[in-house]
Parts: C-alpha cells; sequence; structure tokens
C-alpha cells in the first residue's frame, strides 16, 4: 500500500491525463502503479488515456486492461498520431475534475508522487505545481544537459524560473489549464502559457521521482532543439505582445528606421560636400533599411487591426479574474439603498 497523503481538508475531484504513443509493454504496469498510488484516496478521481495514433498493440492493451477496474478508466483513442501536445489537449479537454495532474506513460514519472503534488497545489493555493526530475535517469549528454541549458534559457525569456520545463508530471487548477489551448509542439512551454492568466508567484515546483525507461523507445532526441527555440519565439511573443502586437512590430520598425535614417543622413551630409554618392552599395542598404521599417510599421497596424477584431468578435477577453464566481450577484442585491 502506498504512503497516503492527507489531502481532505479540501475536497475535490482528481483528472489523470496520461497521453500513450506505441507503449504497449508499459500500459498494464502503468495502470497498476497509478491504482497502487491512488489506493485510498479520500476523493473521486478519473484516469484518461489517450492513444496519439499508435501503430502497435496499445489501443488494445489499454481496453484489456480497463475491464479490469471501472468505468473511471477511459480512453480516448485519437484517429492518427498529431503529436504529444495535441494528445494532452484532447485528454484536458475531456475532463471533468477541478484538479488535474498530467504525467507521461513510459513509467518514467512516479504516480506516488501525484497525491504530494495536489496536497501542495491546495494547501498552498497555487495554479500549478510542476514536476522537477532532479535526479534525471536519462542520457546525461544528449538529455540531461540539453535540457538544463534549454531551462536556463526558457525561464530567461518567460521570465517563469522552473529547474524541469520538460517533466511532464504537473499538477493544475482545472479552470486555469483549460483557459490555455495547446498547439503544434507547446505542452513543454504549459508553465508559460499558465503565466499567461496567473502570475508566477502562483507556481510552484516540486522534486518527484525519475525512472530510467525499461520498455519502448524514447521519442524525443537532440534533433527537437531548434524546435524548441522555434515555440519559445512564439512563447514569447504571446507572452508580452498578445493584446498589443504593435508594440512588437513597432520596435522592430523603429530600429531599422533609425539604422536607415542615420545612413542616410550620413549620405546627405557627404552629397553637401560634393561627394557622389548614388553608385554607393551603403545607400541602397539605408533605402532598405527605411523600406523594412515601412513594412514593419505597417505590419504591427494590421496585426493591431486582426488582435482588436479577434477580442471584440469572440468571448476572449484580454484579462482573468480570480474570483468571478464570488463576484456574481442578482441584479437587486449589492446596492446601496439610499
Amino acid at each position: 500500500m502506498s504512503e497516503r497523503v492527507d489531502t481532505t481538508g479540501h475536497s475535490h475531484r482528481l483528472s489523470i491525463v496520461i497521453p500513450l504513443y506505441n507503449e504497449e509493454d508499459n500500459v498494464a504496469p502503468l495502470l497498476a502503479r497509478v491504482h497502487e498510488a491512488l489506493d485510498g484516496y479520500p476523493h473521486p478521481w478519473e484516469l484518461i488515456l489517450v492513444d496519439d495514433g499508435s501503430s502497435d498493440h496499445t489501443v488494445r492493451r489499454i481496453k484489456e486492461e480497463a475491464q479490469k477496474y471501472g468505468p473511471y478508466v477511459r480512453l480516448i483513442e485519437l484517429q492518427r498520431n498529431f503529436g504529444q501536445t495535441a494528445a494532452m489537449q484532447a485528454g484536458i479537454d475531456a475532463t471533468r475534475g477541478d484538479v488535474i495532474v498530467t504525467l507521461d506513460g513510459d513509467l518514467q514519472n512516479d504516480p506516488k508522487d501525484i497525491p504530494r503534488l495536489v496536497k501542495r497545489l491546495l494547501e498552498e493555493d497555487l495554479d500549478l505545481v510542476a514536476g522537477w526530475r532532479r535526479d534525471r535517469q536519462d542520457s546525461v549528454w544528449l538529455r540531461t544537459i540539453p535540457s538544463r541549458l534549454a531551462n536556463r534559457l526558457i525561464g530567461r525569456v518567460t521570465g517563469v524560473h522552473l529547474h524541469d520545463y520538460g517533466c511532464t508530471l504537473k499538477a493544475f487548477r482545472a479552470h486555469i489549464l483549460k483557459d490555455v489551448r495547446l498547439y503544434g509542439e507547446m505542452h513543454r512551454f504549459i508553465p508559460a502559457w499558465v503565466a499567461t492568466l496567473t502570475t508566477p508567484a502562483r507556481i510552484g515546483e516540486e522534486v518527484v521521482t525519475h525512472h530510467p525507461r525499461r520498455y519502448g523507445q524514447s521519442k524525443y532526441g537532440i534533433g527537437r532543439t531548434f524546435r524548441v527555440l522555434l515555440d519559445l519565439l512564439a512563447v514569447y511573443f504571446f507572452m508580452r505582445y498578445r493584446t498589443r502586437p504593435g508594440h512588437f512590430f513597432g520596435k522592430i520598425a523603429f530600429a531599422f528606421g533609425g539604422v536607415g535614417g542615420v545612413i542616410l543622413l550620413y549620405l546627405f551630409v557627404l552629397k553637401l560636400m560634393g561627394e557622389s554618392i548614388g553608385t554607393r552599395p551603403l545607400f541602397q542598404v539605408g533605402i532598405l533599411f527605411e523600406v523594412m521599417a515601412v513594412q514593419f510599421l505597417t505590419t504591427g497596424i494590421l496585426a493591431e487591426l486582426l488582435t482588436r477584431t479577434y477580442y471584440e468578435s469572440s468571448d476572449t477577453r484580454s484579462y482573468t479574474v480570480r474570483n468571478e464566481a464570488e463576484l456574481a450577484l442578482p441584479p437587486d442585491q449589492g446596492w446601496h439603498q439610499p
């Protein structure tokens, strides 16, 4: 029987989301470990397994194992392999709990850490508790060192400083996570996306157990580095300029315009001194910089128009209210009567 963590003072429903891709040998021990970890858990919970278009017998194994437990073990079968981010989003969309926990299906995350992460999330009134694989059981040169460098870069760019962005084991407030939409390969940046809806002070970190992979093969390698850098640029843009893209493009426009202006002013002075500037490459560079400045400026204006159209034509707001349910009052209450 697993060590129990008391969460009785914080009533909640727990949803666990696990994306899987070609993990047929891990299905049975994974479900066994989850049930062992939550043996005697004092609150309702559900387990959502998302098959991301596996080409092996993962789906069949999940169906066989689910029959041994009950309807709270649910399978979402995607039509094809959409990637871990899409699989995770599908699982999150299907959750019904107040607290959502995500973890990998390769048995490297330990389900026994789930109650501890949930306990800290609720007791410290946080919106996210991220796992930290302090003692990683992966290749040092291909996984651990590149991951540490990436974590430092991501923390510096986003302002959300975590030791381990890549750890899938995380606990969330459901109402916060469901306001985050994941696309592409953005699952590793979930803490940064959460920080667009809440303050980094409400994001915590907890050391978790990390096991070496026993079955199957890792789906990730050093080749994902360039995708991470591109995704990081997108995260940086949306965190700082989502509601004011004109400022982002405007800064670039003024930079190019300033440099081009200095170049053309310098050439203008030379022209007044009687020198020929028409055949100088620097003259063409100055003109090019000014044209680029105009292009970035107009791009910023178009982006502002698109942003305003997006917010005004949908229910999406440029802010979130933490205690919105508490503020709701009937129309005839909450008024100072004369």
